[in-house]
Order: C-alpha cells, then sequence, then structure tokens
C-alpha cells in the first residue's frame, strides 16, 4: 500500500503574499483602464476642439464657396479637400451641396452618397460637432455650413463641410501613454511587491510564527482553560485596561459583562483591590487577602513580559470566604485553648502559694488567701453575669477577662452594659465581632512600650486596660472597645478595614484580616464598625442587626 503525502498547506505569510499581489494586480489593471480612459477623454476634448476650427476654417474658404456655387464641379473641390487634409493631419474632408449630397470626399465609401446628418438642423444651416461611427470605426465629427456672402452679407446655404479624426485604438492609446505609464505601473509593482512582504514578515512575526489553524486552536483552548478553571483569571494591560477575565473572576470582583477593554478607573475598582490588581503595593504579590463584596478572596499577581517588553498583569483569585469562616471558628477554640492555659498557670501559681503556706504553717494565711481568691473570681462571675444574659458572650468574655489577667492587663466591664439571651445564630456572631476587637485592643495594650519585669508590671498594671461596653436594642447590639494602646496613626487610619492591616512583624499579606472580616460581618447584618482616636489609645464601635431576644429561661 503507498500512501501520498499531505500536500504542504500554504503558510500564512504565503497566502498573505499572494493576496496582496493579487490586490497589486488588480488595482494596475484599473489605474490601466483608467489611464486609457482618460488618454481618450483628454484626445476627445483636445483634437475636438481642433477638427471644429478646422471645419469652421475650411467652411469660411473662399474657393469652398466659389465651387459650391457651381453645380457639379469637383476637380478644385477635390484638390482643396486632398490638400487641406494632407496639411491639417485630418481623417477626411468633405464636402456636400445644399441638397445633402456629397459632391467630393477623401473617404472614397462617401461618394455619391448622402451626407451623415446626426441632426436635421445641419442640412439647413447650423454646426455641430461630436462622434460618429463611419465605416465601422468611431471618429471625431465636425460639421459646418457654408453661405454664400453678397457684399458682405450672408446669403444662400450653399452646402456642408465635414471633417473628420478617427479614434486611436486602445494599444495606440497604451502605446502613447508607454512613456509614462508602463514605468508608473512598474514602480507600483515593484514597491506592491516589496510592501507585500514586509507586511508577511511583519505578521509572521507577531503570530509568532503560527498559522491560522493554530492561532484558531490556541484561542479555542485558552477560552475551555479560562472558563474551566475554578480560579478566578483577570488580566490587565500596561495601561490598566482589562484586556482579560473569565466568569469566576467577574462573579467574584462584581465585574459587568463589557468589562473587557475598560479600565480599573471605569469600573470604579477602589482600596485594597485596585492596589493588588494595578500593583501599587508590590511588584509580584503572593496571596494577598482582599475582602471584597462580602468575599473573603486570596490573589496572586504577576507581571508578564516578553523580549523585555512589559505585556501587563495577570491576577489569579481564590474565595476563601468558606475558609475564612473556618478560620473564625478555630479562632474561637484557640480562644478557649489560650483560656485553659492561662486559667491552669493561674491554678499553678496559687495552688505554689497554698503548697507554701501550708509548708510554713501558715494554716490561717491559706485559709484567708483561699478566700480571697475566691472572691475575686465571684466578683468577676457576678460582674459579667449580671450584666451579659447571653451565656456564650458572658463566657467568651469571661475567657477573655483570664487571657488578659495573664498579660497584666485589666478587662474593664462597665456598668451601662447590658445584653439579653440571643438567638444562636446572633449569639455567634456577636461573639465574633467582642472577641476580634478584645484581642485586637489586648494586642495593641501589650505592644504598647518595651516590655517590663514582674514587678514593674505589677505596678504599672492598673495603666494599662481594655474596656468593653455593649447594649442592646430591639433590633441591633452595639459594640465599644476602648483601650490604652498606641491608638491608631492618622496615615492608616482609613485602611485598617480595607486592606486587612495588621502591625504585627511579619505580615505577608495573609495576617491582620481579623478587622476586615468583623466589618464584613457587620456590614452583611445591617450595620458597620468605625474607629475613632482617643487620648488614651483607640476606640472601636461596631452595629450590627439581630433578630429579637429570646425569653429568660428559654435554652439558647
Amino acid at each position: 500500500m503507498v500512501t501520498r503525502p499531505r500536500a504542504r498547506r500554504t503558510t500564512l505569510a504565503g497566502q498573505l503574499l499572494v493576496l496582496q499581489v493579487a490586490v497589486i494586480l488588480v488595482v494596475l489593471v484599473l489605474v490601466g483602464a483608467l489611464s486609457l480612459a482618460q488618454s481618450e477623454a483628454t484626445f476627445t476634448r483636445v483634437e475636438g476642439r481642433r477638427v471644429s476650427a478646422l471645419a469652421e476654417q475650411l467652411g469660411g474658404n473662399p474657393l469652398v464657396r466659389s465651387n459650391l456655387e457651381i453645380p457639379e464641379t469637383r476637380t478644385g473641390l477635390a484638390t482643396l479637400a486632398q490638400s487641406f487634409a494632407t496639411q491639417s493631419s485630418v481623417g477626411s474632408v468633405t464636402f456636400a451641396d445644399a441638397d445633402e449630397d456629397v459632391r467630393v470626399s477623401t473617404n472614397p465609401s462617401l461618394e455619391d452618397m448622402r451626407i451623415p446628418l446626426p441632426r436635421e438642423a445641419v442640412g439647413e444651416g447650423a454646426s455641430w460637432s461630436g462622434t460618429l461611427t463611419l465605416d465601422g470605426q468611431r471618429d471625431l465629427v465636425s460639421q459646418v455650413p457654408v453661405f454664400s456672402v453678397t457684399d458682405g452679407r450672408v446669403g444662400e446655404h450653399l452646402g456642408t463641410v465635414m471633417i473628420t479624426e478617427p479614434f486611436p485604438s486602445a494599444w495606440e492609446r497604451a502605446r502613447g501613454a508607454s512613456s509614462y505609464l508602463l514605468t508608473y505601473v512598474g514602480g507600483a509593482l515593484l514597491i506592491g511587491l516589496l510592501g507585500s512582504w514586509l507586511l508577511a514578515r511583519r505578521i509572521k512575526r507577531q503570530t509568532l510564527g503560527m498559522e491560522p489553524s493554530e492561532i484558531a486552536g490556541l484561542a479555542e483552548h485558552r477560552e475551555a482553560l479560562l472558563h474551566g478553571i475554578a480560579e478566578g483569571v483577570i488580566a490587565l494591560d500596561p495601561q490598566g485596561r482589562v484586556t482579560l477575565v473569565n466568569d469566576v473572576a467577574r462573579r467574584l470582583l462584581d465585574l459587568p459583562d463589557h468589562a473587557e477593554g475598560l479600565t480599573l478607573a471605569d469600573l470604579r475598582v477602589r482600596g485594597r483591590l485596585l492596589e493588588v490588581l494595578s500593583g501599587s503595593d508590590d511588584d509580584n504579590a503572593r496571596d494577598r487577602v482582599v475582602v471584597r463584596r462580602g468575599h473573603v478572596l486570596v490573589m496572586n499577581r504577576m507581571h508578564v513580559e516578553r523580549d523585555g517588553r512589559p505585556l501587563g498583569t495577570v491576577t489569579t483569585l481564590r474565595d476563601r470566604t468558606a475558609l475564612a469562616d473556618m478560620e473564625r471558628q478555630l479562632g474561637t477554640f484557640r480562644s478557649t485553648t489560650q483560656l485553659l492555659r492561662a486559667q491552669a498557670h493561674e491554678f499553678a501559681n496559687q495552688l505554689h502559694t497554698i503548697s507554701g503556706l501550708i509548708q510554713i504553717g501558715e494554716y490561717d494565711e491559706v485559709v484567708s488567701y483561699v478566700d480571697t481568691v475566691s472572691q475575686r473570681r465571684h466578683s468577676l462571675d457576678l460582674s459579667i453575669n449580671s450584666r451579659v444574659g447571653d451565656p456564650a458572650v458572658a463566657a467568651l468574655l469571661m475567657a477573655k477577662a483570664s487571657l488578659a489577667s495573664e498579660r497584666r492587663i485589666d478587662l474593664r466591664i462597665t456598668d451601662t452594659t447590658s445584653l439579653q439571651r440571643l438567638q444562636p445564630e446572633d449569639s455567634a456572631d456577636v461573639g465574633t465581632v467582642i472577641g476580634n476587637l478584645v484581642d485586637n485592643a489586648l494586642d495593641a495594650v501589650t505592644s504598647a512600650g518595651p516590655k517590663a519585669s514582674p514587678a514593674q508590671s505589677r505596678t504599672a498594671s492598673t495603666a494599662q486596660w481594655v474596656e468593653v461596653t455593649i447594649t442592646q436594642d430591639q433590633s441591633s447590639v452595639e459594640i465599644v472597645v476602648s483601650d490604652s494602646g498606641p491608638g491608631v496613626p492618622d496615615e492608616i487610619a482609613d485602611e485598617v478595614f480595607d486592606q486587612g492591616f495588621t502591625t504585627k512583624p511579619g505580615g505577608d499579606g495573609t495576617r491582620g484580616i481579623g478587622l476586615a472580616l468583623t466589618r464584613m460581618l457587620c456590614e452583611q447584618r445591617g450595620g458597620e464598625i468605625i474607629m475613632t482616636p482617643t487620648d488614651t489609645g483607640a476606640r472601636f464601635t461596631a452595629r450590627l442587626g439581630v433578630t429579637a431576644s429570646l425569653p429568660e429561661g428559654v435554652p439558647s
């Protein structure tokens, strides 16, 4: 079995070259035809005027009048016609009498015939110039009447003079124009071929050597890849215009269907998202966290270059909202772990104290110490439980109080605090907001100034505090957390909620999203959170909507 090799398909550059050559040839043919038509028009205009002038000249010749006045006279007219035709280089000269019968003509085919009159008025003494077909050939024709003259006055119509000039053929016109036409056509063909070759090379270079079928396949694969992956992809050119965005990115970023071709300013992208997409924060961003329309997004941006020329940026984004919720739940368990660790540490210190008092025989001091510890614990429980009716929130505050005590920070629950038992979902969200704000305040107070010795800490413990106020109405809960920390600098006061703000060292874009998540949670419940600088630190005020409180005695 003999297999024939497949015919090699013409390359893209070859197709373009053939197409351009074909276009050039068509243009050259049109140019040639236009040149011939222009040559014919020029011949008609110039030669038509000359033929008319010659006919007028001959019609006013006295010899012509005298010979036409004598009937049947031919000799003088024949000599005059032949001489005039030779001297003027015209096609033919014809004389006709008043009855329109040809008397003499240098064109033998017109002898003994009636002169062709395209207008009847010519036979009555009118002039005419135009085109006639004589013996199958087109001619420029001018017909002029001849009148007798008596004492300087025009008399009767004696006859008609007709002069013809044949049109040159197309080949004759082309040969006459060849002196410049061939030069123009040849130059245009050479320039067209050179331009077509350069254009083919440029397109070949711009398409990276790929053929049309390969480009089409690549486009199809790109569309399938972009719209088939679970991650969002958005590409920007160096001018910040969106050149590509898939369905996932359009949904997560809440972009319109016609986003491609628009700039980030046109799409009203602001804040943290603008910094990550435009690259104002870093050249190549890795795992940047952005909160956008209720979604926690993790974004990675990379600059794209080719041959040292920047092509723009490509940013991928993943929805990590569910992961953030899980982080929030893990944060609750982490707080519980920290509480147990703090309580274990506190109990260990208390046991060591009791053990030491027993060893030295101070039994009365043991009883007094135990009573003091019990009274302080009972006072804390009573302070929280008497103001906070929700068990989950009360337990969270007690845990945070123990954690604050370990750090030598005074956690205060104000006298104006009042919270009733909440619905389970409301209790979880309120606890999340309180936990994030208290943790943020404790971190701020702890980081204020250098670490002190235990003796110094005990002396300065009254100067370090975090204050919590919780109030409730029929439809919302307001949480106010103040601290004695260093406060928030003015230059970043507007960004603490937008960009996952953190003052902790080693922030890589994935830390410090607690405040951003807190704001997202408040906004989802129709509320808000604001930060207010104070003389002693900072105050965060959060408000979020809740459903009606549960009646007392009903388990949550």
